[in-house]
């Protein structure tokens, strides 16, 4: 009789996502969540002030009228919706990994922690059943994309997950009439708030339009309902400081080509480009940037939470 060979070897179940009581009872009950990233205070924004934005963030999705949703993985643990304890943490661990949608099985797996991206807020927020997401900017095609093939898995992630992100456009390094172009070419639906202009992170006019705006939460919230109704994928909704909140567009243009040419000159490539720019841009521009960077996290955070109230009053 031949031996018997050995079965497949046992899948160990991932660790399913932990919601705070907050988020949970939120959920249960229908009312308006959204989902905040990890990264921005993890790596985007510098110590203290990190920590402080945090709460700040919360409080504005709070003044929308939705529950906030910071995620991140902790030993090996998804958590949506964070302690106190655990936002210090990830503001306050400088070897905390960065965990785009293609990291999250190895951290899972070996139980690392780490901050989400946008890429890996997105999945574990539309897991979660959170249908409304708010950050600073996108990731998108980088300028050497051409030769280097650098593109963010924010635009695929976006272009296969039910939900709506708001934003103001995508991160200033980046080349944004290409990143626009590949959205469409993945079908990500893209409209301005209460523009046709696409915002440029620091600065209201990137030089690129799009062909939506809406002129309400509520009309937001309907976009996403009928892509929901339609077919998977995401809503990106840009959402423009206003002039007088901007970076000075001439101070923005001269600081994001030195740190564009201190990053090459350091070497510096991949994911680790944009904390290294962001980095530069503070001590280049004296903290201006980050002045700008926090308005606008906390402008799309309120505006997130009134529009992801507008979306609990859509029927199902």
């Amino acid at each position: 009789m031949l031996p018997s060979r050995p079965g497949p070897p046992a899948v160990l179940p991932s660790p399913a996502p932990v919601l705070s009581s907050e988020v949970a009872d939120a959920l249960t009950t229908g009312r308006p969540v959204v989902a905040l990233e990890s990264t921005l205070l993890a790596h985007g924004l510098p110590r203290p002030d990190n920590r402080a934005a945090a709460d700040e963030v919360e409080a504005a999705v709070r003044a929308g009228g939705a529950v906030p949703a910071t995620i991140a993985v902790l030993d090996g643990v998804p958590h949506v919706g964070l302690t106190a304890e655990q936002v210090d943490r990830v503001c306050a661990d400088p070897d905390l990994d960065k965990l785009a949608v293609r990291d999250l099985p190895v951290a899972l797996a070996l139980g690392r922690s780490g901050a989400t991206t946008v890429s890996s807020t997105a999945l574990l927020a539309a897991a979660a059943g959170i249908g409304v997401f708010a950050t600073g900017g996108l990731g998108g095609v980088h300028r050497e994309a051409a030769d280097t093939f650098d593109e963010s898995a924010d635009l695929t992630t976006l272009s296969r997950t039910p939900l709506l992100v708001v934003c103001a456009g995508v991160k200033s390094i980046l080349d944004v009439p290409a990143t626009l172009e590949r959205m469409e070419s993945l079908s990500v639906t893209v409209v301005g708030y209460r523009t046709t202009t696409f915002p440029g992170f620091y600065i209201a006019d990137s030089g690129s339009t799009v062909d939506w705006a809406v002129s309400s939460p509520e009309e937001a919230a309907a976009v996403l309902a009928a892509r929901r109704g339609l077919a998977p994928g995401g809503v990106v909704v840009a959402n423009p400081l206003p002039d007088d909140e901007q970076l000075d567009p001439g101070l923005h243009d001269r600081v994001i080509a030195d740190a564009l040419a201190a990053a090459a000159q350091a070497g510096v490539r991949g994911k680790a480009v944009t904390p290294f720019v962001l980095d530069h841009l503070h001590r280049v521009s004296e903290g201006a940037t980050l002045a700008v960077n926090v308005r606008l996290v906390l402008r799309n955070a309120e505006l997130a939470g009134r529009i992801a109230a507008a979306l609990a009053a859509v029927p199902r």
